[in-house]
């Protein structure tokens, strides 16, 4: 990776601070595909996490499938960790070979103040349940390999994030006593510890998002399951908001139950400075769509929950928000929808303090992008920056079908 300073992008994880950048609203009028990735064996495909940009202006990001090979074949390819400048020339940083370095990286990446990159893969690893890696300018270094149920956790989702002592701190959907998931600390010498193991009950269970982290340690999260089965709840629950103390005391801060509040958060957390934390929920809500379209809400500190809005879905809205969102500084909300908008393609929103959703872009689905899982970045002008799984280029190298895609990199600019 080149030597460039990472900027604000390095404190995430480090505090609320880390939550807002300091940028006027944005009012998206252009749109801009930067790269569209071609898959193959040379280049990456379907991009799940968002992005991370350095003091030039630089991109870093992930994408789930290609370049590389497994121990015995190149199919199916295993990820990557990619560059892209501000002018949309993509550098390939690291190809995964599977084992035991890693696959399928779903989550993004942060800096620190060396630019070196810090994530996760969902598989691969020593036991193919996934991994923590470092990327430096001398390569990629195995910082722990998940080895599963009963004492470890399994197949991660989310990135990490670090202190001010360089230690990470993450989630995994499976694994632990239960195999409903974990929340875990890797320090800075690669030793690993389970914090919190979810019982899949009350308390939880599957937890796809990242973590958010106070001053005092705390570690606030989301799982997609567990919490409160009865009423417009599934059998599994429909998913809790948690807070984890750092001598590992979970606390569940919000139980959600469907209708109207929400259900099935698969993002993590951001706060303002009233430590106020929002989010959304993939289902629930009052839109139309079986079991909801989804919701964005706000969890006041003193524990109720508002639903700021609720999605209805297509043609006029988004549904099924799958990421977290994004604050500027006065306040206003930003994040995509993986479907919905007027091709059912997905959607960027706007929310503003007054509760107004405006729907700044709607992916058509085609060379534009398509099904944005991630959420966005805000540069210091109010220019919004993400990424979109599908769409983009189309043919048989992106998923070995012609009509398959394999996502784009876009910038909406004000």
């Amino acid at each position: 990776m080149r030597n460039k300073a990472s900027g604000a992008l390095a404190l995430a994880g480090l505090g609320w601070a880390a939550a807002t950048i300091g940028a006027p609203p944005a009012r998206a009028q252009t749109y801009t595909v930067l790269h569209r990735f071609i898959g193959g064996a040379t280049n990456g495909e379907n991009p799940a996490a968002g992005l991370v940009m350095d003091k030039s202006g630089n991109l870093y990001g992930t994408t789930v499938d290609g370049p590389g090979c497994n121990p015995t074949a190149c199919a199916p390819l295993p990820g990557m960790v990619y560059e892209l400048t501000s002018t949309g020339t993509e550098t390939i940083l690291y190809s995964f070979k599977g084992s035991p370095d890693g696959a399928n990286p779903y989550g993004g990446l942060i800096l620190d103040a060396s630019n070196n990159a810090y994530g996760t893969t969902r598989a691969g690893g020593t036991s193919n349940m996934g991994s923590v890696f470092k990327l430096a300018t001398t390569g990629e270094k195995l910082l722990h390999s998940f080895t599963g149920p009963p004492a470890d956790g399994a197949l991660p989702y989310a990135g990490v994030i670090a202190d001010s002592a360089g230690n990470l701190y993450g989630t995994t959907s499976a694994g632990g006593a239960s195999n409903s998931g974990v929340v875990f600390k890797v320090n800075s010498a690669g030793t690993e510890t389970v914090l919190y193991s979810f019982t899949g009950g009350a308390d939880g269970a599957f937890p796809y998002g990242g973590l958010l982290r106070n001053s005092a340690g705390n570690l606030y999260g989301t799982t997609s399951a567990g919490g409160n089965t009865t009423g417009n709840c599934y059998p599994s629950g429909c998913g809790v908001l948690f807070v984890v103390t750092p001598a590992g005391k979970e606390t569940v801060l919000h139980s959600f139950t469907g209708s109207p509040d929400g259900a099935s958060p698969y993002a993590g957390l951001i706060a303002d400075s009233s430590d106020n934390l929002y989010g959304t929920t993939f289902n629930g809500g009052t839109g139309a769509c079986t079991s909801g379209c989804g919701v964005v809400f706000e969890l006041e500190k003193a524990g109720t929950e508002t639903v700021l809005h609720s999605f209805v879905g297509y043609p006029t809205d988004g549904a099924f928000p799958s990421a977290g969102l994004v604050r500027d500084s006065s306040g206003n909300l930003y994040g995509t929808a993986t479907y919905g908008g007027g091709s059912d393609s997905g959607v960027v929103f706007e929310l503003s303090t007054t509760g107004t959703e405006t729907v700044l872009y709607s992916f058509l689905g085609t060379t534009d992008g398509a099904v944005p899982r991630a959420g966005l970045i805000l540069d210091s002008t109010g220019n919004l920056y993400g990424t979109t799984y599908g769409g983009g280029e189309t043919g048989a190298a992106c998923g070995g079908e012609p009509a398959d895609t394999c996502g784009v990199v876009f910038k909406l600019k004000p």
